[in-house]
């Protein structure tokens, strides 16, 4: 079973941004993880859950559920969190495909 993991993004510090995107791929390496999709949202049809404001998105994906926690719970990881919290607000979470 695949498990991908979506990650709702709105940018805060484009510098921060960029010095987490250079690392967070290798901490995803690790935990059998690797980044499938990115890209800016373009258009919101609906929006009925009043969801925070986000303008871009990540798709993550994982062999399974186990190996995507193990990743966002890992210290390497977790290392990268306080220039993530700088760079941006995110709402991430996993999905069963």
């Amino acid at each position: 079973m695949t498990v991908k993991v979506i990650g709702l993004i709105e940018l805060t510090d484009q510098n921060a941004f960029e010095q987490y995107r250079s690392k967070v791929g290798q901490t995803l390496e690790l935990y059998k993880g690797s980044i499938e999709n990115r890209g800016s949202i373009t258009e919101i049809f609906w929006n009925e859950l009043n969801c925070a404001r986000f303008s871009a998105f990540v798709e993550l994906t994982f062999p399974s559920q186990e190996d995507a926690k193990a990743w966002a719970h890992s210290p390497e990881y977790q290392a990268l969190v306080a220039i993530r919290n700088t760079a941006m607000k995110l709402t991430l979470f996993a999905v069963t495909i």
